[in-house]
């Protein structure tokens, strides 16, 4: 009887060193779940069946259960039944996780939004696009290599090629259509960068300022510029491993104001000097925006009235966190084609069919190489500055987020190349067989 006691007790003293060993782990695995599953379900329209054999299903996501609760549009998951996380989706603000003191009732501000443009045809509205046939293009050459990125290898879910303005070619996965919302996820990040560049048009801030963080004036971090935070070369520290508990899984799966993960890092470089990509950096900026406001409320509405709605991304939701910042990193939904026409934006230097959103050399500026980048990276926004995809053009600049979603930006070419998917792919292949299919 002694030996069966004593075999019980270090079972259990096995599993409650188990537990608190792997708890914040296992916090992290049902946020991602939950959080998941909530935006999927209720801000994308997909089943919960789907997004846990698709969105869910790597490890180790799919350790965690998942259910939903229709009624109260919400999501829980929990990983071997000793952790439970909620998210709960909110109209105009998208899904967010909660603790377990938040006031899942409370009266939230959402953003004032325009109506849809379903007359005017693509890209100005979101009517199909007119019936456009280039001499120019070989036609069969393009939708051969845009199908073969739908290999199953490829988890591609679309591909979308707008060429002079027009779609030359557009296919989906099943499942998914050209109304099929998609998480852009760091794509995200470009688009908040790009409200910089709107309110240094209209001369109510300079990139070049030093960033207004009130804690950082009496030390050495009063040198850090909104330039360098844009850059990611602030000399931060920031660990952006999404593999393991990190600064950016705790700060997008436990955090409730995720503009503050990054303001009480030390410094591990200098500014200008040493690029470091960091999430934490662009929600400091979302941050950053916000303080440009009197009122919340104008905060939120500047996004869409003068960006997202403006050129037509009515698709576009732009999730917050719990205390309603906008996640700027990470937690922006669009259909393809509306991901399409914010390439588009920066196709046209932004102009916006005869509106200039922003200044003609902002695109200059998000394209030019941060030091220490290898020629690889803008301000929020990538390159091929260096030459990472050798048959493809040295100034094409991209939108880049998780999982392998894409806005490809051929200035050169008048040419702009989507794809949404589930893993990376040889983008070098679909890049350069497009272009070879355009003459």
């Amino acid at each position: 009887m002694k030996f069966i006691k004593r075999s019980l007790l270090l079972i259990l003293s096995a599993i409650i060193i188990f537990f608190i060993a792997n708890f914040p782990k296992l916090n992290i695995i049902a946020g991602y779940s939950a959080k998941n599953i909530s935006s999927s379900v209720f801000l994308a329209g997909r089943s919960l069946d789907f997004t846990d054999a698709q969105d869910n299903q790597f490890s180790p996501i799919n350790l965690a259960d998942d259910a939903i609760n229709t009624a109260e549009k919400s999501a829980t998951a929990s990983v071997f039944g000793l952790l439970q996380r909620k998210a709960i989706y909110i109209d105009g603000l998208g899904s967010v996780l909660i603790t377990s003191d938040a006031d899942i009732d409370q009266k939230r501000e959402i953003p004032h939004r325009a109506q849809p443009n379903d007359v005017t045809p693509f890209p100005q509205g979101n009517a199909d696009p007119k019936d456009t046939i280039f001499s120019t293009v070989n036609y069969q050459n393009l939708n051969n290599i845009v199908t073969k990125a739908f290999q199953e290898k490829n988890k591609t879910r679309a591909v979308l090629v707008i060429y002079k303005d027009h779609i030359i070619a557009e296919k989906y996965a099943d499942g998914f259509d050209k109304n099929a919302r998609i998480l852009g996820w760091s794509m995200t990040k470009s688009v908040m960068a790009t409200l910089f560049g709107i309110l240094q048009h209209q001369r109510k801030l300079n990139v070049q300022d030093k960033a207004p963080i009130d804690s950082w004036k009496n030390d050495e971090r009063s040198n850090i510029t909104i330039h360098n935070l844009l850059q990611m070369n602030s000399g931060l520290k920031w660990d952006e491993d999404y593999n393991t508990i990190s600064d950016v899984s705790k700060m997008l799966f436990l955090e409730k104001d995720m503009t503050q993960s990054q303001i009480n890092k030390p410094f591990v470089g200098k500014p200008n000097e040493t690029w470091n990509y960091s999430s934490g950096t662009s929600n400091l900026l979302s941050g950053v925006l916000r303080n440009q406001f009197t009122t919340h409320q104008k905060y939120l509405d500047f996004w869409y009235s003068h960006l997202i709605d403006k050129i037509g991304m009515y698709s576009m939701v732009i999730e917050t966190d719990l205390v309603g910042n906008f996640v700027g990193s990470s937690y922006g939904w669009a259909t393809p084609r509306d991901w399409a026409k914010f390439g588009l934006l920066y196709l046209h230097n932004g102009n916006w069919f005869g509106e200039q959103l922003f200044a003609k050399d902002w695109a200059t500026y998000v394209s030019t190489p941060t030091n220490g980048s290898n020629g690889q990276y803008g301000a929020h926004f990538w390159l091929n500055n260096g030459g990472k995809f050798k048959d493809v053009d040295t100034t094409m600049y991209s939108v880049n987020g998780y999982q392998g979603q894409r806005v490809f930006i051929f200035p050169d070419r008048d040419l702009v190349v989507v794809r949404m998917g589930l893993t990376s792919m040889d983008y070098n292949e679909l890049l350069s067989g497009v272009v070879e299919s355009i003459k």
